[in-house]
């Protein structure tokens, strides 16, 4: 066996670089020895496929080239065997509907031979093309229930992987997923398109520069980390709210939670950490590069950070990422919980998604590098996300507008609604160069004194971080801070590549026009001084550096700067099909109207469905849970106050403690009822009905909340139906 084969090969655009790295890791080592071992990836088929057809998949995957559907047969042989070599017995074409999840139809290897038996059979059509029923998916108006017909096609660009469960193993085939009519009904098409628009944009930019020889694509890298919560199994299955809405809608904040401040980044519980190593064991099987895990800030509250990778793979790897930690979750006898926001009171979950754009050749854009000042290129490249989030400030919000998201985003643990960018003091300082004329200095970091003699003098960055900002520049790479932790980042991922390639268009053009076809090196020297000034003077409302917890802020931003401060998903998601930003998609490809509009009526009704499920939820567990625990608890009082007085004793304290808690079952039958009657209210426009339960039922959710949790605290602990919050967020 060559030394080539004894290593396993990462390629990777890394966060803390602008080249592509190869990562060696010696195979002698337990886990490396298993990384990507179920993924049919660029080693595996070097080593399986003919040399021309290897070389031409690989053109498909790397420069983006059309696939040859001749190569089709041969690379499903390879595929075929590679599986049922690791024990596969099935295939499906694995996609991502507008559902949030991913979907998945499962084909047996096997067919008859008609004498009898059974062969393999693995054909090049049935790898590039699936056809699952697209009608009970949601279209929004795309499709209606009889027309049935969809389609799934293969995406070369996803490495093929194995899924290993319930003792069986499926050949995974990650795909695109339209209609009959070809309209995109998933998550991944819009995607792809996104990332063709921005490189196309991109690559002006480069050529413009000079710096596009041996360039042939531009590609958004990202990395997207994982909050999400821990408890015991046997709570979730306790509490029908955590079943059917992934949050709890009732329960009293304990004595203790977060105020000490203790759980984040504190030693990890030793069963919380064999599920962590479980997970990430799994994910280096599929090839998912998982990096960083620690404690978060909540109680029962826990981080896991990828690598960048390529942003369809990333996009992939997350759902990927979302899968495994809820099932290895469940091996371990807890629940793994991806809600926003699942306990009240304490810190919500998000999924910071950490953007970029790096060549093919591994240079990434959004690197500074040390005189950033002198680095056109850059601050060309910068100008236009600053540009793209002035302008669709509106549209990024709503990329990340759902129910469950409201109950999080604004909140004092997770960047505010208006959408507004951090630069840190480098960059801002570059900037305001910029706007007053000609950048001179790049401001430096120095190093930090750390006053004792066995500790290192550290590189101090030119910058603090802020942790209130929705969209941060983090050194080479921006961090869009407002993801949901349950959400897919594709859907944000393709918002943020469109707005930026439309920045990337529209400077590109201003620049071309004023270099002309003749160009030389101080035209473009004036060129871009110029239209920088220019895109600064009237963008720069976007850039704020301080506290977006502050109230002052918000009133600056709204009133001052008169940025979109959209509070919640009511007043987000509408913004989808407004004419600017059906254009915006329509002219670059990414959504044409009718995908556009579909989009818009999926999630609204998805906030529709979902808050209503929690109404219903709230509704049935105050009245068939909580009420009946109440009026024993009321029982036992009154008795207790009869028990007395017969006795002769004082009942003034047990009367007056029987007459607060009568009081309290009152109010909790009126706000059941009051939640009821808004539930009833038939409403058939959606918009109408959105607004109805953010303004009615969310409101009568809230007020029996309050009952019900004053009532927690007053019902003996052996008659109160529900796991508390003590007992939930304390794993042991």
């Amino acid at each position: 066996m060559s030394t080539r084969e004894n290593m396993l090969e990462l390629t990777h655009h890394h966060a803390n670089g602008h080249r592509s790295e190869s990562i060696r890791m010696n195979t002698g080592d337990a886990v490396t020895q298993t990384f990507g071992a179920d993924v049919f990836n660029e080693r595996v088929m070097r080593q399986r496929l003919p040399k021309d057809v290897f070389k031409q998949l690989q053109r498909t995957i790397k420069h983006a080239e059309p696939l040859d559907h001749e190569l089709a047969d041969i690379v499903a042989a390879a595929m075929k065997d590679w599986a049922i070599e690791h024990g596969a017995t099935h295939y499906t074409h694995w996609f991502q509907p507008l559902t949030g999840t991913t979907a998945e139809k499962h084909d047996a290897f096997l067919v008859p031979d008609g004498t009898g038996g059974a062969l393999s059979e693995f054909s090049g059509s049935a790898l590039v093309q699936g056809e699952p029923d697209a009608s009970s998916f949601p279209s929004g108006g795309l499709r209606a229930t009889f027309e049935a017909r969809g389609y799934t096609a293969w995406d070369p660009t996803s490495p093929v992987f194995l899924n290993r469960a319930g003792g069986g193993v499926t050949l995974c085939i990650p795909t695109a997923f339209v209609s009959w009519t070809g309209v995109a009904l998933d998550h991944k098409t819009p995607l792809l398109r996104s990332m063709d628009a921005i490189s196309e944009q991109a690559m002006r930019i480069l050529k413009i520069f000079g710096t596009d020889q041996g360039v042939t694509r531009v590609m958004c890298t990202a990395g997207a980390e994982q909050e999400y919560f821990l408890i015991d199994q046997r709570y979730y299955f306790e509490r029908p709210d955590l079943l059917a809405c992934d949050r709890t809608l009732f329960g009293a904040k304990p004595p203790k939670h977060q105020q000490l401040e203790d759980h984040y980044f504190g030693s990890i519980p030793q069963r919380v950490i064999a599920f962590m190593v479980e997970s990430e064991r799994e994910l280096y099987r599929l090839g998912v590069p998982v990096k960083t895990r620690h404690n978060e800030v909540a109680p029962g509250q826990f981080e896991l950070a990828p690598i960048f990778e390529t942003a369809n793979l990333a996009c992939d790897h997350q759902m990927i990422v979302m899968e495994t930690l809820k099932k290895v979750a469940n091996r371990h006898g807890l629940q793994c919980i991806l809600h926003e926001k699942p306990f009240a009171g304490i810190n919500g979950s998000g999924k910071h998604l950490n953007w970029s754009m790096s060549t093919d050749t591994g240079v990434n854009l959004l690197d500074p590098r040390d005189d950033t000042h002198t680095n056109m290129q850059f601050l060309v490249c910068l100008c236009a996300v600053i540009r793209a989030v002035d302008l669709h400030g509106d549209l990024l919000r709503a990329s990340v507008a759902s129910a469950n998201n409201d109950h999080r985003l604004g909140a004092n643990e997770a960047p505010p609604a208006i959408m507004s960018i951090f630069l840190g003091d480098m960059l801002t300082d570059i900037i305001e160069q910029i706007e007053s004329g000609s950048p001179k200095s790049t401001m430096k970091g120095g190093k930090l004194d750390l006053g004792a003699r066995t500790l290192p003098q550290l590189p101090r960055h030119t910058g603090d971080r802020n942790r209130t900002s929705p969209f941060a520049f983090t050194g080479n790479k921006f961090e869009f801070r407002a993801v949901g932790s349950s959400q897919s980042v594709a859907w944000p991922a393709t918002v943020l590549n469109t707005i930026v390639a439309e920045s990337l268009d529209y400077l590109a053009t201003q620049l071309e026009k004023a270099i002309g076809s003749n160009p030389t090196e101080a035209k473009l020297q004036a060129a871009v001084k110029s239209l920088l000034q220019k895109t600064v003077k009237q963008h720069k409302r976007v850039i704020f550096n301080g506290d977006g917890y502050d109230q002052a802020w918000h009133n600056e931003a709204e009133k001052k700067r008169k940025l979109p401060n959209l509070r919640n998903s009511v007043d987000a998601l509408p913004v989808l099909t407004d004419k600017k930003n059906i254009e915006l998609f329509k002219k670059y490809g990414v959504l044409n109207k009718v995908e556009t509009e579909s989009r818009e009526h999926i999630y609204i009704e998805k906030y529709n469905k979902q808050v209503l499920i929690e109404a219903e939820t709230a509704s049935l567990m105050a009245r068939t849970l909580v009420l009946p625990a109440a009026i024993r608890q009321q029982t036992e009082i009154a008795e207790s106050v009869a028990a007395t007085k017969a006795a002769g004793g004082d009942v003034k304290s047990l009367k007056a403690e029987l007459d607060e808690f009568t009081d309290l079952v009152s109010q909790l039958r009126t706000k059941i009822a009051k939640l009821d009657k808004s539930i009833d209210t038939e409403i058939p426009d959606e918009h109408k009905k959105s607004r109805h339960l953010h303004d009615n039922v969310l409101g009568a959710m809230g007020e029996l909340r309050s009952v019900v949790d004053q009532l927690e605290t007053r019902v003996s602990q052996d008659l109160w139906p529900l796991p508390g919050y003590r007992e939930m967020l304390s794993i042991r």
